[in-house]
């Protein structure tokens, strides 16, 4: 029998005590307060009942205020002219079971049938079913979580006891002007017929209400739906997110440039946002042996390539995703590879460079352009080298789609840190490439300017004048 009973009290702790707690603590998978500027959410549970909810109607009403009313559905049959009002008059309908019964002693199924019989008490009012719910006393079980399909459920952030009738008009008032804050999801009742609660409380309630709304509208507040209330949250939990996201890409922006002070970096071209700048140093790696026979070994000079974070932050912020990035960064590597190419010729101090090399996670396609891709022994230096990348690229792009496509094995390899090298020969091909393109451009601009004073000296000739203006 001691058996038995530890056993029912651990199945319950875990079936009901403690998601219980979890969501009234935690907020885990309920929505319980709003992150807004000036919004009130008001909203009435137990009802409705032919006395005073349509008192608490004409209330909201005076004041533009819009609410929440979560129906017991056994209380709202037969109630459909209010349910009616209540939508045409702008409130949110939602579900607090189809009798007030907790669902810590109910099974999944149960509480299933309940919200689906309220619901459809609800659309017969209205036309419309509800998404959002309210467990009666707010305690929900373990298979609440994952079987109420679409269904919000909504908790609160400030009770007051008003359904009992001793806590008086005047203390409850107290009590609520003390929450006359923006985000609040009031719980109040406006129903008395339930276990527990008091058939008159809801008069108090009432007499409080009313003095709330009154300092409330005062201070500039406006009261709206849940429905409402959870948008506004929404969108400002991804404003202050986009504000977040943009002071760290700044910060490390900031941090960049204090690094290419101080380890001398050079730009590539003369655009205020250039592809990548570099420096002249020495290898210290493993032999890199080339396709075309060369190698790189330690102590050879090289010219370490380093991306513009800058011009990476904006083709991010225009990307779906790590990949895109990685694409149009090799698009803007390709046209600057020409100027890198000049540049070193013409560089002193990069007179006995021997390859370009560089470390990244943008290398997909690098092959494509002449860099021979290496991967990094493992160590201390590829382990962090890992670390940064991966912070790097969570920093400057959009962090859902980078977790994302790091999901995807397919895309493993185009995200995973490499080091890219190209032999400095193969580089200077480039600026041959370059000088061609604009000898060709030139030679293209050199025959229109043929074809235009050709055509000009025809239409000259045709109509009989010895001089053309040009």
């Amino acid at each position: 029998m001691e058996n038995l009973l530890l056993w029912g009290i651990s199945i319950m702790t875990f079936y009901a005590f403690l998601p219980g707690l979890i969501s009234r603590i935690f907020g885990f998978r309920v929505f319980k307060k709003g992150l807004v500027e000036k919004e009130i959410a008001l909203t009435f549970d137990d009802g409705p009942d032919p006395v005073y909810t349509a008192q608490l109607l004409d209330l909201l009403a005076r004041y533009n205020a819009k609410a929440t009313f979560f129906v017991v559905g056994s209380h709202a049959e037969g109630q459909e002219k209010l349910l009616q009002r209540m939508q045409e008059e702008g409130h949110t309908i939602g579900i607090h079971n189809y009798v007030h019964k907790s669902n810590w002693v109910m099974r999944p199924s149960t509480v299933r049938r309940q919200i689906e019989r309220t619901n459809e008490v609800i659309e017969k009012a209205v036309g419309t079913k509800t998404v959002y719910y309210r467990p009666p006393w707010g305690i929900v079980n373990l298979f609440d979580y994952s079987k109420m399909g679409h269904m919000h459920i909504i908790l609160w952030s400030a009770m007051f006891g008003d359904w009992r009738v001793r806590v008086g008009a005047e203390r409850l008032k107290r009590r609520m002007l003390k929450k006359v804050r923006p985000g609040e999801v009031l719980l109040l009742h406006d129903c008395g017929n339930t276990l527990g609660a008091d058939a008159d409380a809801p008069r108090n309630m009432l007499i409080a209400l009313e003095a709330y709304l009154e300092e409330a509208v005062k201070k500039g507040y406006s009261f709206v739906g849940i429905g409402e209330m959870m948008k506004l949250t929404d969108s400002n939990r991804v404003m202050r997110r986009s504000m977040f996201k943009r002071m760290l890409v700044s910060a490390w922006l900031l941090w960049e440039q204090a690094f290419h002070i101080v380890f001398r970096l050079k730009k590539v071209g003369d655009g205020d946002t250039p592809a990548f700048h570099y420096r002249v140093t020495t290898y210290h790696g493993e032999k890199r042996d080339f396709g075309d026979g060369g190698s790189l070994v330690k102590g050879d000079a090289i010219a370490e390539l380093h991306f513009d974070n800058r011009m990476l932050s904006g083709i991010a912020a225009e990307s779906k995703s790590p990949v895109a990035t990685g694409i149009r960064m090799l698009r803007e590597v390709e046209r600057a590879l020409p100027v890198l190419a000049d540049q070193l010729m013409s560089d002193p101090e990069a007179k006995d460079v021997k390859a370009v090399y560089g470390v990244t996670m943008i290398h997909r396609g690098a092959d494509r352009l002449g860099f021979e891709i290496f991967q990094l022994p493992e160590g201390l230096f590829a382990k962090s080298t890992r670390i940064y990348l991966k912070l790097l690229l969570k920093v400057l792009t959009n962090s859902k789609q980078y977790n994302k496509e790091r999901k995807r094995k397919d895309r493993s390899e185009a995200i995973s840190p490499r080091m890219v090298c190209m032999p400095v020969q193969k580089l200077f091909s480039y600026a041959t490439i370059q000088s061609r393109i604009v000898k060709e451009e030139m030679e293209r601009v050199a025959e229109t300017v043929d074809r235009v004073l050709s055509g000009a000296a025809d239409d000259a000739a045709s109509m009989g004048t010895k001089t053309t203006a040009i």
